[in-house]
């Protein structure tokens, strides 16, 4: 108990951050949209107890999502609960003392009350944690604290060396069309098509170093459909899709004019395209559902 005393501070300064990079205050959410934010919470820590949402009233509204299942909880009166009462008495994020849980063992919740536009309360988004898990959070050692900030720093780094990249790819690009001469009157489907292809893979390269600076180094969520690295695998594959087809309708046009016989090579490229396609939707359906559990 002292431990817990000792790092409560911070452990509420890390679960109310949490509670503010994926339920950012000052926006109106749908009771779906609440319970998808309090998943992606549960998906970036461990040993979650379960994440659930209550009405004004302290009613539970949801079912309970554990580490491993979903179980029953709709309808079920909270209000006599710290973790309610406290969040609307001190209309902010909170965290309880430790109390007994379901499982048998101590927990602690951490609360944030969810206000409309008119400043009237609507929800309040729970979280259950096991106490020897908090206990880690606020006591994190030296070495974690290292390597967590050289993490942060290599990705920002790899980041921005990104971003530099995909400035150079675009002033090639543009500079690409007054090179050529690209004009209405002089409209050249080759140049068109390579400038395009350089400032499509421009586009692709800093969409993928702004989802890392996002979500690895500003910790940021904007998409609660799929988490963390998940998403940056799915944005970068997605903007290489996008490359690919952009490549094989070039080499389509250019064939096409020049020398029929060799389509068979778009052909290749549309094909994996395709595969690479079912593939993103595979991971995309088998990521969704690890989320979701």
């Amino acid at each position: 108990m002292q431990a817990f005393l000792d790092g409560r501070d911070k452990a509420k300064a890390y679960f109310c951050g949490l509670f503010s990079k994926n339920i950012p205050t000052g926006k109106t959410f749908t009771k779906e949209q609440l319970l998808s934010g309090l998943i992606q919470i549960k998906s970036k820590v461990k040993n979650s107890d379960g994440v659930y949402v209550l009405d004004a009233s302290g009613t539970q509204i949801t079912d309970t999502y554990t580490a491993q299942e979903r179980t029953k909880g709709t309808g079920e009166d909270r209000s006599s609960k710290a973790y309610y009462y406290r969040a609307i008495r001190d209309v902010k994020c909170n965290i309880t003392d430790p109390y007994p849980s379901a499982s048998g063992g101590l927990c602690v919740t951490a609360s944030q009350p969810i206000f409309g536009k008119d400043g009237e309360l609507e929800y309040v988004a729970c979280l259950d944690m096991p106490l020897d898990e908090v206990i880690k959070i606020s006591h994190l050692n030296k070495a974690e604290l290292f390597f967590s900030y050289f993490f942060k720093s290599s990705y920002a780094l790899f980041a921005f060396s990104l971003m530099a990249v995909a400035l150079l790819l675009f002033v090639k690009g543009a500079e690409s069309f007054f090179q050529n001469e690209i004009t209405p009157d002089n409209f050249k489907i080759k140049y068109v098509f390579e400038a395009t292809i350089l400032l499509t893979l421009a586009l692709a390269i800093f969409d993928l170093s702004k989802t890392l600076v996002e979500e690895e180094v500003l910790g940021w969520s904007k998409d609660n459909d799929i988490s963390g690295p998940h998403k940056t695998m799915v944005k970068f594959l997605g903007s290489i899709i996008i490359a690919l087809s952009i490549e094989a309708l070039m080499l389509v046009f250019k064939f096409a004019i020049s020398n029929p016989s060799e389509l068979i090579y778009a052909m290749y490229i549309i094909a994996g395209v395709a595969m690479l396609l079912i593939g993103l939707a595979v991971y995309i359906k088998f990521t969704k559902s690890s989320v979701d559990k």
